[in-house]
């Protein structure tokens, strides 16, 4: 299993619409930062996002743990943050990569 991390900055232009008050990375945004690390560790761009499961909400300026593996043309990975002492599962989900 490979992985990295990532955080995005609070000043980001994305977060202030996305709640004002109380604002969450967007979705699209953790899901672009996650894709363009593998695309990046792999060497390969990615072809489709086969499935997707957003099961927590990333916080401004808190760090995103990628790991993921490749299984032939298919990559599964767990996007995961620390919270309250302990990891907390943000997003699962599967692609596929160009040949």
């Amino acid at each position: 299993m490979s992985g990295f991390a990532f955080t995005i900055a609070e000043a980001h232009p994305a977060l202030p619409g996305h709640f004002p008050g109380r604002p969450i990375v967007p979705g699209v945004l953790l899901l672009d930062e996650t894709l363009a690390g593998i695309e990046q560790r792999l060497g390969r761009r990615v072809a489709t996002l086969q499935q997707v499961k957003f099961v927590a909400a990333l916080l401004p300026g808190e760090t995103a743990f990628v790991s993921f593996e490749p299984k032939g043309e298919r990559v599964s990975f767990v996007v995961q943050t620390q919270r309250d002492g302990g990891p907390a599962k943000l997003a699962t989900g599967t692609v596929s990569l160009s040949p």
